[in-house]
């Protein structure tokens, strides 16, 4: 296997983990926690996922950029929206900017609150997280099915 398959399939293992355990969180744990305004199973689940989940995001954002480098190598060309592969990874980029705002909102806005502000609003951030992830999936297809050409 060469290095770029090497990273693709890194870049899809962290996406596994990362989406995956999005959906596990977002559609059985939060709203278990909800349901029965239990927060001690929401920072749990947390310290457990975060042990797995950072990592997986930063190998997925590590060979995220590398294989945007290998192609498009001018980083201007990243956001440019008139070039298909330009305007995939203009896309990937915002869409990761917006995860990384909320999950450092969620991190360290809302978390430390959940006791006091409750899990509403926690739920409705780990559901826009989820739903930016697969997203994310679903314009990685896009380099390879085309769908957004």
């Amino acid at each position: 296997m060469n290095i770029y398959g090497s990273l693709i399939v890194l870049h899809l293992l962290g996406a596994c983990v990362w989406v995956g355990g999005h959906f596990l969180l977002a559609g059985l744990i939060l709203p278990q926690a909800y349901r029965v305004r239990d927060t001690s199973l929401v920072y749990r689940i947390e310290s457990a996922y975060a042990s797995v989940g950072i990592p997986a995001l930063l190998l997925e954002v590590s060979t995220g950029l590398v294989l945007a480098y290998l192609h498009l190598p001018e980083l201007a060309s990243w956001l440019d929206f008139s070039n298909p592969m330009g305007r995939l990874v203009g896309i990937k980029v915002i869409l990761l900017l917006l995860t990384l705002a909320l999950g450092f909102d969620v991190r360290y806005r809302l978390f430390p609150k959940v006791e006091t502000d409750g899990l509403a609003v926690l739920k409705w951030h780990v559901s826009l997280i989820t739903i930016l992830s697969v997203l994310l999936v679903f314009v990685g297809a896009s380099f390879r099915i085309g769908w957004m050409y």
